[in-house]
């Protein structure tokens, strides 16, 4: 099996990064901000209830994206780049959804 390379110029490999960015973000918020504290399982809990939180880490969650997106886009890998763009666009309306359902 071929190693993973970041040089690739991809739709599916930009989707695939574009959706494990966000949750890469949100994991390194949890541990910086609220471990051992708090567990995992309590801070996804408070994000439920608490929609400022829940906004405030998506958007540091996505700005993971911002930086992966204009490094692809600015290297002429405009595929993998959409394919980051497109799950950012998901990954928001998913929050707006959620912030609004909940």
């Amino acid at each position: 099996m071929a190693a993973l390379s970041f040089k690739r110029d991809n739709l599916k490999f930009g989707l695939l990064l574009g959706l494990l960015a966000p949750l890469l973000g949100f994991l390194i918020y949890y541990f910086y901000r609220f471990f051992p504290v708090f567990s995992i399982g309590e801070y996804i809990r408070a994000l439920k209830f608490n929609k400022s939180l829940l906004t405030g880490i998506s958007s540091i969650s996505l700005v993971v994206n911002v930086v992966l997106f204009t490094i692809y886009t600015n290297s002429r890998r405009d595929k993998t780049g959409r394919g980051i763009f497109v799950m950012t666009l998901v990954y928001g309306i998913i929050v707006l959804l959620f912030k609004l359902i909940a």
